[in-house]
């Protein structure tokens, strides 16, 4: 599971990882940009609550996060990149996992003014969702081709906002979580490769304790 502020680059990385660790990048970014983008009433109210900066309810993401564990290609393991974004979620997904191996938790830690130059230049993919990458120039989507477009959520106003709903529902799981074997901390603030990298090595350690 990665853990980290708006802009830390957990969608990034999530997609890096998933691959070598040959097991599913679940973002539950993704899952709600899904809903948005088919204009249902449940995609209508979660645009509205992600462009004022806020977050879905617990009980809702709850559900869709466990029914995607459920599934078959999770049951080796997975990579969580949106979830949990609350203790109550938190607790809510080591229920899910009791019968499995410890939760594996990073952390990507980036400073409030690394979050708001970040934000400020952070494109999105029109066609298919997803981050262009933070240290590298495209113009084009480099998965699907699909144009670049700024994000709705990543106006400065919002972007503070955001800020806030995390310190205020979000930071409280590293304390949560920072107590376990299984809990490791990286600096989100170099190039993504670096990152990459770092997380590597910190999981290898903390797996092999």
């Amino acid at each position: 599971m990665l853990l980290g502020p708006p802009g830390a680059g957990k969608g990034t990385q999530a997609a890096r990882l998933a691959r070598p660790w040959h097991i599913p990048h679940i973002s539950t970014g993704a899952m709600l940009r899904e809903a948005v983008h088919s204009g249902t009433p449940l995609g209508l109210e979660v645009k509205a609550i992600i462009e004022r900066g806020g977050l879905i309810d617990d009980g809702v993401i709850t559900q869709v996060v466990r029914a995607r564990l459920e599934r078959p290609d999770a049951a080796a393991g997975f990579l969580l990149d949106g979830f949990p974004r609350t203790v109550p979620q938190g607790r809510a997904l080591d229920e899910f996992l009791t019968d499995r191996a410890p939760l594996t938790v990073v952390e990507i830690a980036l400073s409030e003014t690394e979050i708001l130059r970040r934000l400020a230049a952070r494109m999105i993919c029109s066609e298919c969702g997803v981050n262009s990458q933070d240290d590298r120039d495209y113009a084009n989507c480099i998965d699907c081709g699909g144009q670049l477009v700024p994000r709705v959520d990543d106006a400065e106003e919002v972007v503070r906002r955001r800020i806030e709903v995390y310190h205020q529902q979000t930071a409280p799981l590293v304390g949560y979580y920072e107590a376990r074997p299984t809990y490791c901390r990286v600096e989100g603030s170099q190039l993504a490769d670096q990152v990459t990298q770092e997380i590597l090595k910190a999981v290898a350690q903390v797996r092999s304790t």
